[in-house]
């Protein structure tokens, strides 16, 4: 009886141990796309709104990094020298016009999609209307852009060539697209898409009661004995 209840005992820990991991397993998985970033002096932060709704005053510093990531809590930021004054040093001011400095980076070869090469980073001084979005700034400086049919940004200066927020599974492959309409639908949903930890953390608790119950009970036969 005691050998019978120790190996009950052991199925009940390795269940726990693998319902624990599987989220761990789930959030390896990551997502190929272009997020889209704000700069405010030394530091970048994940931009509130897509490029497509955002409009940047004269003076704003905007970036694009092109990676695989899970959510925006982990999402790569832009590299490189990003001072408005060092982007825009050639492109003077125009009366009528506002600069947006452009910081495009296309990521690593380790996040481009199979058979592409990853251009250098490009800075670039988009000089557009008072009322421009950063979707208009960044098309006047990096054409050709690629928008699926829900107006997810997929590509900028044609990379990548194909693909668009595609989910790439901890093994490398991809599965089904992420839905989003832009960049920030994809900051949105990202932690929303994602039930594998919350419900890893349910079953995980789930197995853990059983064995406290188990161990309750346990305790009461050998009281008894």
């Amino acid at each position: 009886m005691i050998r019978h209840r120790a190996a009950a005992g052991r199925v009940l820990l390795l269940t726990l141990v693998l319902l624990l991991l599987a989220p761990a397993q789930a959030r390896a998985a990551g997502y190929r796309y272009w997020s889209f970033w704000d700069r405010t002096g030394d530091s970048w932060a994940y931009a509130t709104e897509g490029p497509s709704t955002a409009r940047p005053s004269d003076g704003d510093v905007q970036g694009f990094r092109f990676a695989v990531s899970e959510d925006s809590s982990d999402a790569d930021r832009p590299r490189g020298a990003a001072s408005f004054e060092a982007i825009c040093a050639r492109t003077p001011a125009k009366d009528g016009l506002k600069r947006v400095a452009l910081v495009i980076d296309f990521g690593t070869p380790a996040d481009a999609p199979s058979g592409e090469t990853p251009p250098a980073t490009r800075l670039a001084c988009a000089r557009v209307s008072p009322d421009a979005t950063t979707a208009e700034a960044l098309a006047s400086v990096a054409r050709p852009l690629r928008y699926d049919t829900n107006a997810l940004l997929c590509a900028i200066a044609g990379y990548p060539r194909t693909g668009c927020g595609e989910q790439i599974s901890s093994g490398g492959a991809t599965a089904p697209k992420k839905p989003g309409t832009d960049e920030a639908a994809e900051k949105a949903t990202g932690e929303e898409d994602d039930g594998g930890p919350a419900l890893g953390l349910i079953a995980g608790g789930a197995v853990v009661a059983a064995l406290a119950a188990a161990a309750v009970v346990q305790a009461r036969r050998r009281g008894n004995g």
